[in-house]
């Protein structure tokens, strides 16, 4: 297996996508290119190479020994690159570049993304990705540079630091709370409608939260959005465990129980290991930190 040269790391850099990204039309969403462009790189590189890097499958593409070993190449470079830019971002006066922060759907929807204006003036070269959705994020993929996760990984090469921990409290419409029986309570929680998450699309454990609610309950509507279950929860359809960040102001809500019913979550702020130096992640990762910290009280429902 030949080292990596100056003249084919860019065709290096497209394996190492089609590897992350496993099908050639998702590396090539990801580096900003055409299909047929990843493909006459893979095909060049492995023509170089004199090796075969990926079956191809109708599922998509599959590394070989030969096409993990060039992608663990390529990434040992890439990591050689980021690390190197760190050392210039560190004394560049204007920040430019992409920063992707993958966070849960509610935090990055209800939360920060009303909180990025002062991120975007501050930088007005930086572009940045917020990808708000209900899913892990691979750092070691390079799915996200900063990913919001409600636990921290065990495994990979990740810094990790808690943001905030986070109440959670049950919440109906006041036409819901009208058309059914009172609850005064826990034990008036059975027969009642629930609002909740389908449990295998569950992407983390600390999600799993109707049952410690009340074991007597479960879900007649089920979603994988927190968005969704907030809006069917406002439209009247039952009762939802809802994030008091996201539901403790609205007038279309009514929290149910407040002094019998409160789960504590906790919302963690991770960096890939390679990553941390740069200028351009680090200004993002403190701009998350500090607007939590300056808003914490929301977390708790206070204001």
């Amino acid at each position: 297996m030949r080292e990596v040269d100056g003249g084919h790391w860019d065709d290096y850099r497209f394996a190492l996508a089609v590897f992350r990204a496993g099908t050639v039309s998702a590396a090539a969403r990801r580096l900003g290119v055409d299909h047929a462009t990843v493909i006459r790189r893979i095909d060049r590189l492995e023509r170089h190479l004199g090796e075969r890097l990926f079956h191809r499958r109708a599922s998509g593409y599959v590394a070989t020994e030969a096409g993990q070993a060039i992608a663990a190449t390529a990434d040992a470079v890439e990591s050689a690159i980021i690390n190197g830019q760190s050392v210039v971002g560190r004394s560049a006066a204007r920040l430019t570049g992409t920063v992707r922060i993958g966070a849960p759907d509610g935090f990055g929807s209800a939360f920060l993304a009303p909180r990025l204006t002062g991120l975007v003036e501050r930088h007005p070269d930086l572009d940045i990705q917020l990808v708000a959705t209900a899913r892990l994020f691979s750092l070691s993929k390079r799915e996200a540079d900063i990913a919001i996760g409600l636990s921290l990984p065990q495994e990979g090469r990740l810094v990790g630091r808690k943001l905030t921990d986070y109440d959670l409290k049950l919440y109906a419409s006041p036409l819901y709370l009208r058309r059914f029986p009172l609850i005064a309570s826990r034990r008036d929680l059975e027969g009642h409608r629930f609002i909740g998450y389908i449990e295998e699309l569950l992407y983390t454990p600390e999600l799993d939260y109707l049952h410690h609610v009340s074991p007597a309950i479960s879900a007649r509507l089920r979603s994988a959005n927190l968005n969704a279950q907030l809006h069917a929860a406002v439209a009247g359809v039952g009762l939802a465990v809802l994030p008091c960040f996201m539901a403790a102001e609205r007038r279309d809500l009514v929290c149910v129980l407040p002094d019998e019913v409160t789960l504590t979550r906790s919302f963690w702020l991770m960096i890939h290991a390679d990553s941390r130096d740069l200028a351009r992640i680090r200004a993002v990762a403190e701009h998350i930190y500090a607007v939590v910290e300056r808003d914490r009280d929301v977390f708790f429902g206070r204001r």
